[in-house]
């Protein structure tokens, strides 16, 4: 985190500002797509949304943990302590844990619903126990608490030119769509976990068991098969995608780039999956780092316009100088300087 944004976001208090910067190196890290577009936020909003990436990495974190040690009894030992800890930075509005502290002072700055955060660790925990969804309308109510409530954490930290109630359908929608897209590159990394979130009757359909899916994934082949239930679970991202997009005209503007970027840079992880003959059951696509420049170097140019903008409407008018009256010849110059 930049001294220059926490200035701007007004906190001063040295341990909350390294617990940002805490959070902003997690994002850093982790969300590469995300930390791209989060940088073209005004500085003044970008600790709050590496505060909430930051946390739902960590929680996500411990649920996927490659720690030969780490059991689901242990994994749900640790996510039994964050939300201890979670509840009680929450009602505290503080916490000795510099994530968690972070993020309980964005809530109250935004006055976030705590309920999101709730809907969040109930999904982490199920992660746990569940690892497959037999329908879509399964893993929907899954991606409630994984991923909707991810945009209706963000929406108050955007700001949006409507009535917050009109935009939350589609800022759940856009959490939904990135996350279908992660589901879809990350199929191979999340089936040597123990899951699979493409829903099972969508499998059946085209004849995709599991075994089948560790076998393209063992022997880095293709089946006929598995391309055709990954062709449809793209085209079904797609479909959610264009439900979200109506959304992206309803936020602030300063705040349109940044979000208008990630759902364009999300949006090719699809277009290298399509690409790379949906090979994802061994092979993770990645967007050309080409795409990515140019994505941003357009956004860059509209936060630029957007800016000048504001400033122009900003900018004080001149007062309008009244014109110098005639002098009248035939009176006393005392007069008129009088």
């Amino acid at each position: 985190m930049t001294r220059r944004e926490l200035d701007a976001a007004g906190i001063t208090d040295p341990a909350l500002r390294a617990a940002y910067r805490r959070c902003r190196e997690l994002n850093a890290a982790h969300g590469r797509t995300y930390f791209l577009a989060t940088r073209l936020l005004p500085a003044e909003r970008r600790p709050a949304v590496h505060a909430l990436y930051g946390f739902a990495r960590w929680a996500d974190d411990i649920v996927d943990s490659t720690d030969p040690g780490a059991d689901d009894g242990l994994r749900g030992a640790r996510l039994a302590a964050l939300q201890r800890r979670l509840d009680e930075g929450l009602h505290r509005g503080d916490s000795g844990e510099p994530v968690v502290a972070a993020l309980a002072d964005t809530a109250r700055r935004y006055a976030i619903d705590h309920g999101h955060f709730e809907d969040f660790m109930a999904a982490m925990r199920s992660d746990l126990v569940v690892t497959a969804y037999p329908t879509y309308a399964d893993l929907r109510s899954y991606m409630h608490g994984s991923a909707a409530v991810i945009g209706l954490q963000m929406l108050p930290v955007l700001g949006t030119v409507v009535q917050r109630e009109e935009a939350e359908p589609y800022a759940a929608a856009l959490g939904v769509a990135f996350q279908l897209t992660n589901f879809l590159r990350d199929v191979g990394e999340d089936l040597d976990r123990g899951r699979v979130y493409l829903p099972e009757d969508l499998l059946a359909g085209h004849g995709v068991e599991r075994e089948l899916m560790h076998w393209c994934r063992r022997t880095g082949r293709q089946d006929r098969r598995a391309l055709a239930a990954l062709r449809e679970f793209e085209a079904l991202t797609r479909g959610v995608y264009r439900e979200a997009r109506p959304g992206l005209a309803m936020l602030d503007p300063v705040s349109l780039p940044c979000i208008r970027t990630a759902y364009v840079l999300y949006g090719s992880i699809l277009d290298a999956i399509s690409r790379d003959g949906y090979a994802v059951l061994h092979q993770r696509a990645v967007v050309p780092r080409r795409r990515r420049a140019t994505v941003a170097a357009g956004a860059l140019a509209q936060l630029a316009a957007i800016r000048l903008r504001h400033r122009r409407r900003s900018a004080p008018v001149p007062a309008r100088t009244p014109p110098t009256p005639p002098v009248d010849p035939a009176r006393p110059v005392s007069e008129e300087v009088a």
